[in-house]
């Protein structure tokens, strides 16, 4: 099982890649690594954090999807209908668009520092853009 640090605003989590269900994100984003931006307020999707990715094509197609994403669970939408983007629920979340619902790949799971992520949404929404940081450990 592969372990990877988020920190994310003041905040730091650690989390599991989700390998078995969505072995082909998780290649893709682990060759990315150490991964930092900038994560933001959702606008559509509820309680949720993402990262805006653009026309960015990885190459990725749909495994282990969700429209609900779990609290702190992370989905990558491959793009199509809309702007490619990762996504972390830090609560109730319905992944949506201005054009509808969409659906990403659940590929990580953050396991410790739950207590953090309302917090970590609260001041995304209130203070901004936060630095985040991905990044693998032992």
């Amino acid at each position: 099982m592969s372990r990877v640090k988020i920190t994310a605003g003041p905040y730091t989590f650690f989390g599991r890649f989700e390998e078995e269900a969505a072995p082909k994100t998780v290649a893709v984003f682990k060759k990315l690594l150490p991964y930092r931006e900038k994560i933001i307020h959702v606008r559509w999707s509820g309680e949720g954090c993402w990262i805006p990715l653009g026309d960015l094509d990885l190459g990725l197609s749909y495994e282990n999807h969700t429209s609900y994403p779990a609290p702190g669970q992370f989905i990558l939408y491959p793009g199509g209908i809309s702007e490619t983007e990762i996504l972390l629920a830090y609560g109730g979340v319905h992944f949506a668009s201005k054009l509808g619902q969409l659906a990403g790949n659940h590929f990580l799971t953050i396991t410790e520092g739950l207590e953090n992520l309302v917090p970590l949404g609260k001041a995304t929404l209130w203070k901004g853009a936060q630095d985040i940081l991905f990044e693998m450990v032992d």
